[in-house]
């Protein structure tokens, strides 16, 4: 019967989420008629209908809107797992990839490759942020690793001098290159108002891939909890499990910074909703983040292109506005969590 809980509630969340992402294509700065979005529909799919549907409207939903619901759905959900597999390796709740740098890391690739004219290409800027996104994750467990700790209280610790220090390099880089300041600004804050079919047609795959390495390795990550020696004794390689999940994770932060910019606190909350709502097991936790973080950004993304129109709001400052005071609600609940 619980099994078959987990095989039902997928797929209701699935159509759940879907009429979600039917239903942000109506709303925006121009709201879009229902009988416009149909006619739209069909008229893709080579069907008539005699539904005449005016050619902005058309532009609007195909071009403007649908991009970046999409868009928004891939991001949330891949942000939402990788912040399951932090907070299961770290073993605590209050880890999440933008709090440890992951994600500034990978903005500070970007902006270098803005700075540099490559983000002409596409790969010109995902490329780098896949880099120094792994560079920060080598450096954060280099210092664990250096200091014999791998404590929680020092990765954040080393996460948060991490963040300070990224962005103060790049503000040093605005600077010093104000005619790219504009672009710079949309990575730091995040925003999917620029994100296109072909954006989407890269993230996808890799998105995927990632997905299915980090499931492959949900069982291991579930016997780590009981403890590092008792994982090894049972068989499981933690070192390999450990090294895989994390490159994998911050090669997926990578990516999505390289297209949205930084989105935070995705990777705190999700998870823990989802804990609290169907227990700890790994498998289940990537299953229900995909959705609900998904769905976050989703509505996160539409309230930033709603609520100040006809101007935009970076997405990122929404998902701050929620995960901030519910991070320190998380410090307030886990007293001795930075004492591990």
């Amino acid at each position: 019967m619980r099994e078959r809980k987990h095989i039902i509630l997928p797929i209701l969340f699935g159509v759940l989420l879907l009429a979600s992402a039917l239903a942000a294509i109506f709303i925006g700065a121009i709201d879009i008629p229902l009988q416009s979005v149909w006619g739209s529909f069909l008229h893709r799919m080579g069907i008539s209908g005699g539904i005449i549907v005016p050619a902005y409207y058309d532009m609007a939903i195909w071009q403007l809107r649908l991009p970046r619901i999409v868009m928004s759905l891939l991001a949330g959900a891949s942000l939402a797992v990788c912040g399951c597999v932090f907070q299961s390796i770290f073993r605590n709740p209050i880890c999440d990839p933008y709090i440890l740098g992951i994600s500034s890391g990978a903005s500070l690739g970007a902006a270098v490759a803005i700075i540099l004219g490559w983000d002409i290409s596409i790969f010109g800027i995902t490329i780098p942020a896949l880099v120094t996104a792994l560079l920060t994750l080598v450096f954060i467990m280099g210092i664990g690793r250096i200091s014999n700790q791998h404590s929680t209280q020092t990765l954040l610790l080393t996460g948060i001098a991490l963040n300070f220090f990224i962005s103060s390099v790049i503000t040093l880089l605005i600077v010093i290159n104000q005619q790219s300041m504009h672009k710079i600004y949309f990575w730091t804050m995040g925003s999917l108002a620029t994100v296109s079919w072909m954006e989407i047609a890269w993230l996808l795959p890799v998105m995927v891939i990632g997905l299915i390495v980090l499931f492959h390795y949900s069982k291991d990550l579930d016997i780590m909890q009981m403890g590092m020696e008792s994982a090894q004794s049972i068989g499981v390689n933690t070192q390999r499990t450990i090294y895989i999940v994390l490159i994998t994770s911050s090669i997926l932060i990578g990516a999505v910074v390289s297209f949205c910019g930084v989105i935070g606190f995705i990777g705190l909350i999700i998870p823990n909703i989802v804990r609290l709502l169907f227990g700890s097991k790994n498998r289940h936790l990537f299953t229900y983040s995909i959705f609900f973080g998904a769905f976050f950004l989703l509505v996160a993304d539409t309230l930033a292109r709603t609520i100040a129109a006809p101007s935009e709001l970076p997405v990122g400052s929404i998902t701050a506005l929620a995960g901030a005071p519910y991070f320190i609600y998380l410090l307030i609940r886990n007293k001795t969590a930075l004492r591990q």
